[in-house]
């Protein structure tokens, strides 16, 4: 385990993932011929909630308080797994896909849990939805990533990267994916992270109960995730530019090669959104269960064509 880099990978996704989920906001409202919020009202919210007290429920337990930190934590680790700027892994002997996804799991069930916790009628419907959601995701996660660890003969996610050839599995895999990270991430049109309308929301409700700093542990947590999965995106099926070695001039070009693809992913994103209507929750699973189709399909052309 590399001390330097993983310090460097958290540093980075502490300071980049607010920046991306504003970045992704701009877009969707510049689309949507609006002016919109800025790229740093992220990190303006953050810092709000981090100066305010926090009002917790009476009838909340030590669960409710220590989830935050348990979600927070797990998605930051989580941010240690994946390649950022360079292309090895600050983690890569610990954790592989596996626990990648374990990780996330993990933050989910710590806030499904604090969402019960106080009872609350939003929170016990946000925590169905979210977990129903999430027994869809995350087998087209696993058939994803499967499908391309069997060709490279590992889970490691180093072992995952690199490959810039494209193949069947490659494509399906990638489209397989995509459909999880809108998923994962809670936007349209899985789930939209701009209303707490109660017919909509999903991921949202599982919040209504936090206020202060657990709120914002929370907000900044899922923030990581997002740019997380989105990382894991372009570490796979974009891997150019990322920087082979540590001197400053492939740190650089890997910097700048890092931003730009997590841009573009974050664009898409945007315009997936604008594009689409939230759709019904029993609508969900069929898109889903699209996506692990493709993963399916992925696994079943890496034995008839060889990947």
């Amino acid at each position: 385990m590399d001390i330097v880099l993983l310090l460097a990978n958290l540093g980075l996704a502490l300071i980049v993932a607010p920046l991306l989920n504003g970045i992704i906001k701009k877009s969707k409202a510049g689309w949507q011929n609006r002016q919109g919020p800025g790229i740093l009202q992220p990190w303006y919210d953050i810092l709000k909630y981090i100066s305010r007290e926090s009002v917790i429920s009476e009838h909340a337990s030590w669960i409710f308080r220590f989830a935050p930190y348990v979600y927070f934590g797990a998605h930051l680790a989580a941010a240690g797994l994946v390649p950022m700027v360079l292309i090895e892994s600050p983690l890569s002997g610990v954790g592989d896909v596996i626990v990648l996804v374990g990780l996330l799991a993990l933050a989910r069930f710590a806030l499904a849990l604090a969402a019960l916790d106080t009872a609350s009628n939003f929170g016990g419907m946000g925590t169905s939805r979210e977990l129903a959601f999430a027994a869809l995701v995350e087998p087209a996660l696993f058939l994803a990533l499967f499908a391309l660890a069997i060709p490279a003969g590992s889970t490691a996610i180093g072992a995952l990267v690199g490959d810039s050839g494209v193949t069947v599995a490659h494509v399906l895999a990638a489209g397989a994916l995509f459909i999880a990270a809108i998923a994962e991430t809670g936007r349209i049109p899985v789930d939209n992270p701009d209303t707490h309308l109660e017919l909509t929301m999903a991921h949202e409700g599982m919040l209504l109960e936090y206020s202060g700093r657990p709120l914002a542990l929370l907000l900044w947590g899922t923030q990581i995730k997002q740019l997380v999965i989105l990382s894991l995106l372009a570490a796979i099926f974009i891997p150019w530019g990322a920087a082979g070695d540590r001197s400053a001039a492939s740190l650089i070009v890997g910097l700048t090669a890092y931003m730009l693809k997590l841009g573009l992913l974050g664009l898409a994103l945007a315009l997936v959104e604008t594009t689409n209507v939230k759709l019904r929750v029993f609508r969900v699973p069929e898109l889903l269960g699209a996506a692990s189709l493709l993963g399916l399909l992925a696994i079943t052309s890496v034995y008839l064509v060889g990947g």
